[in-house]
């Protein structure tokens, strides 16, 4: 049974169709990625995914639960790491993690450990106690992650997870988090637009352009489907989307990118 579900979701704002009948379907345990240039739909449908932004129309199901009429067990369900979320410099990583617990309504007795847990998990036991504006960027997104995980979500969100972080901080947050689907069986939804990234970690890809799914499937299928000899996924991801693959868009996304990559770097 899919852990995910939408059927014809749309969300329009006002004459503009930014989701345009979103259909898909994914399993539990699997890394999806949800690929496009800006403005392809897919931050506002990780929005309605979320329970963030009510659709227009069309239909969708999140660990069993309906999007519109069960908001409070999606919410329950998942877990979301936005480009933005940040920690608060002036607490610890263990403060930080207590407060996420006392906003996921962890029993008080289980609060402690659930916080201790989740930060040996994501190897930041060791600056538990240590405020996070002393962090590195990896360490930061690794504390953003172990927030997002405290009530053990069965679907985590991460849009642009990476974005901002060197080579290293990246793979090894990758490893976390492949380490987090394979010992608690959670799915992984994300954005990312680095393609190298996509095609190692995704067991499947959609690519969306102009709010529709003009793709699907694992990142060698989607390879193979374009008819070019040695293709890669940037080749894809132009092929569908008829877009180069940029990490900007208009001034504000612009600004948002830099922010978050001066956060973290």
């Amino acid at each position: 049974m899919a852990i995910l579900e939408t059927k014809a979701l749309t969300r329009k704002f006002k004459t503009f169709i930014a989701v345009d009948q979103l259909s898909l379907s994914i399993e539990p345990s699997e890394v999806f990625g949800l690929l496009g240039p800006n403005g392809a739909g897919k931050t506002t449908s990780i929005k309605m995914l979320t329970t963030l932004l009510p659709p227009t129309s069309g239909h969708a199901t999140v660990a069993g639960f309906d999007i519109i009429t069960q908001q409070g067990q999606v919410r329950r369900s998942i877990g979301y790491v936005p480009q933005l979320l940040s920690a608060d410099g002036t607490l610890t990583g263990y403060e930080n993690l207590l407060i996420f617990a006392k906003l996921y309504d962890i029993p008080r007795e289980e609060q402690d450990n659930r916080a201790h847990a989740a930060l040996d998990f994501m190897g930041l036991s060791d600056v538990a106690n240590k405020l996070v504006r002393e962090y590195s960027g990896g360490m930061i997104r690794r504390l953003e992650i172990a927030q997002s995980m405290l009530h053990r979500p069965k679907v985590l969100f991460l849009d642009e997870p990476t974005i901002g972080l060197d080579p290293s901080a990246r793979n090894l947050v990758w490893d976390h988090l492949q380490q987090l689907r394979q010992e608690y069986g959670t799915t992984i939804f994300l954005t990312t637009h680095m393609m190298e990234e996509a095609d190692a970690i995704c067991s499947r890809i959609a690519i969306m352009h102009l709010g529709k799914v003009a793709a699907i499937g694992s990142p060698a299928e989607l390879k193979a489907s374009i008819g070019k000899s040695h293709a890669t996924l940037d080749d894809v991801f132009i092929y569908y989307s008829g877009n180069v693959i940029e990490t900007g868009g208009n001034f504000r996304e612009t600004t948002r990118t830099r922010r978050t990559a001066r956060r973290l770097g």
